[in-house]
């Protein structure tokens, strides 16, 4: 068997996605109320669901 190896950016591309989304979703639950807050919940809530997706499916 031989191992392929994989490059750092993409090793790293989904969880700094993640990371982003969940800091885009920090900042904008503190920048005020409205539209704000969709932004808030959607960048909160997509790493949620995509943790307790992985966490189901093993």
């Amino acid at each position: 068997m031989s191992h392929k190896s994989q490059t750092t950016l993409r090793i790293f591309t989904w969880p700094a996605t993640i990371a982003v989304l969940g800091a885009a979703g920090l900042f904008a639950a503190l920048f005020g109320d409205g539209p704000w807050d969709a932004l808030a919940w959607l960048g909160l809530g997509i790493p949620a669901v995509l943790s307790l997706r992985a966490l189901h499916g093993r």
